[in-house]
């Protein structure tokens, strides 16, 4: 379910399969992306919401609600066929969520590297079970997650403004550094595919900063990309932060 978000989540996870080749996970990525249809899943919902948002007369949610409830609620009405989307929706952003909670640690523990090759964070962030599970990590993540949620009130609408600034952040970043590298590989058409979405995410970004407080979570985006950068120097640079990441999968 988590794949209806886009195609961000499942990109990403393919770095976790540290067991794997590149070629192994090359081929599993793109099979998981075509198997599943994600940007025909993706696009058609947006899509269809507009379509029925339209058609229904919705208009834009209030502060209580959000555009899918709404729509929901007008097209089934109040009762139990409600309720129980509310549910599934509840479901998908639960699994959605999943996947942060498993990429938040996961980086925390790649960051800290291993007593034998220690990285920019503690060593004790690395630590795992027998399930490859950070569990200081896990915690760590939990309590900076908590402590988000209550200095915002839970209100989750709030919390997607600064949350999409620090996700656009790190679009513009990767897709500037993908049409770098198609450039080095000359492939112009790769460059020029990548060149055209990182202007897409540069706009998206500009119109979240022009809200004005999101210009917070830029500030701290960078402030913790500094602070990252300059543990990474003092540690004399550190290289192979992928092959400890396999290396801690298959151990």
């Amino acid at each position: 379910m988590a794949l209806t978000t886009g195609v961000e989540a499942p990109s990403t996870a393919i770095a976790q399969l540290g067991q794997r080749v590149d070629a192994h996970r090359r081929r599993f990525g793109r099979g998981t992306l075509a198997l599943l249809l994600v940007l025909v899943i993706v696009g058609g919902l947006t899509l269809a919401l507009t379509a029925l948002a339209v058609k229904l007369h919705t208009g834009l949610p209030g502060t209580d609600s959000t555009q899918i409830a709404d729509i929901a609620h007008a097209a089934a009405g109040p009762g139990w066929l409600y309720s129980a989307f509310q549910l599934t929706s509840s479901l998908l952003l639960l699994a959605a969520a999943s996947f942060s909670f498993q990429a938040g640690p996961g980086l925390l523990k790649t960051l800290a590297g291993t007593d034998e090759r220690p990285g920019v964070r503690p060593t004790v962030l690395g630590r795992t079970n027998k399930h490859h599970t950070p569990y200081w990590s896990v915690a760590v993540f939990l309590a900076d997650s908590a402590l988000i949620i209550v200095a915002a009130g839970g209100q989750e609408q709030g919390l997607v403004l600064f949350y999409a600034v620090s996700v656009f952040v790190s679009f513009l970043v990767g897709l500037l550094a993908m049409t770098r590298f198609a450039r080095t590989e000359r492939k112009p058409l790769l460059a020029a595919v990548n060149g055209i979405v990182a202007a897409a995410a540069a706009f998206t970004l500009l119109v979240n900063l022009l809200r004005g407080r999101p210009i917070l979570s830029l500030v701290a985006t960078l402030a913790i990309g500094g602070g990252l950068y300059i543990r990474w120097t003092r540690a004399g640079r550190p290289s192979g932060i992928e092959d400890v990441e396999a290396q801690a999968e298959a151990g």
